[in-house]
């Protein structure tokens, strides 16, 4: 009984220690996050209530408090409201068609021999590792009104993509999701490939076509790793900026392409009105912590279907 009662009592500290021990480990982690993150964060909420601008950079004037004046100003700006909604439906559409696209090529990687499987994988995982400069600067030169390749196959002479607003929106659109599929297309053949063989071939024996095993089988089993992908896939094209700043050339003609990221860095550094790009910093913060916070909450619980 005393051994019994022993082990018990000292049973309990092990348990806690093993609860505190992925702690210890993420703790070197957890501190160089905060001191990258925490810090940044302060100072961009701080901004945002101040007036800052050229004059107190340069420090000749002091900074005067403002409160939720700069929000006031942002949210009765009709362009801000325009901006928004252009970057809600932009990054809507590099999701489906990031989504459409690697979910696709996914499938087809289960259904094509070693040879084949293996090229497609490393053109897809090449174009992932392409940076956004420099991916963004090719499809320039691909769609150049008077030298790109694209314009000659397709017999559209000297048309220019970046001179209409939804045309430089939908050039964009296709390098982002040129960039993005990648990361879907090889997270959706692993699980695909995690689906047993069995569920697949009674399938295939009822009868099914390919789009109703996808719709049927497929999707329902991998709705797990399909939040995941799309919610990941939000967060990155809801903050896209090379790609728009560098293919529209900062936003497009009289700022008809902007999204908020780039929207923000205008009002900072090109109209050097600090507070307001702040305050758009803390709106896109809000809205993706806001994503973030959906994306771990999905996470733990399919860690708890699992």
């Amino acid at each position: 009984m005393r051994a019994a009662r022993g082990g018990a009592v000292h049973g309990t500290p092990r348990r806690r220690g093993g609860r505190a021990t992925p702690w210890i480990y993420l703790a070197p982690a957890l501190v160089v996050l905060g001191g990258l993150l925490v810090y940044p964060v302060y100072q961009l909420g701080l901004i945002s209530f101040l007036e800052y601008t050229q004059a107190q950079v340069s420090g000749g004037e002091p900074t005067t408090f403002q409160g939720l004046g700069n929000y006031a100003t942002l949210f009765r700006d009709e362009e801000f409201w325009r901006v928004l909604l252009a970057t809600l439906l932009f990054a809507a559409a590099c999701v489906l068609g990031t989504l459409a696209v690697g979910c696709a090529l996914a499938v087809l990687l289960t259904r094509v021999r070693a040879l084949p499987r293996l090229a497609l994988m490393l053109a897809g995982l090449g174009a992932w590792a392409t940076p956004a400069v420099t991916g963004s600067t090719v499809w320039l030169l691909l769609f150049d009104a008077d030298f790109g390749p694209v314009n000659r196959v397709l017999g559209l002479g000297d048309h220019s993509w970046t001179y209409g607003r939804y045309s430089a929106f939908l050039f964009v659109l296709l390098e982002v999701v040129w960039c993005s599929f990648p990361f879907v297309m090889v997270t959706v053949y692993a699980g695909i490939r995690a689906v047993p063989a069995e569920v697949l071939e009674a399938a295939a024996l009822d009868g099914a076509s390919p789009w109703r095993v996808w719709r049927s089988v497929l999707a329902p089993m991998l709705r797990p790793i399909l939040v995941v992908v799309t919610i990941q896939s939000v967060i990155w094209d809801f903050k896209v900026f090379t790609q728009i700043y560098v293919m529209t050339g900062g936003g497009g003609i009289a700022g008809q392409n902007l999204v908020l990221n780039v929207y923000a860095y205008q009002k900072a550094f090109a109209s050097s009105q600090y507070s307001l790009g702040a305050a758009i910093g803390v709106v896109m913060l809000l809205i993706l912590l806001a994503v973030t916070l959906v994306y771990l909450r999905l996470l733990r619980r399919q860690g708890e279907e699992l």
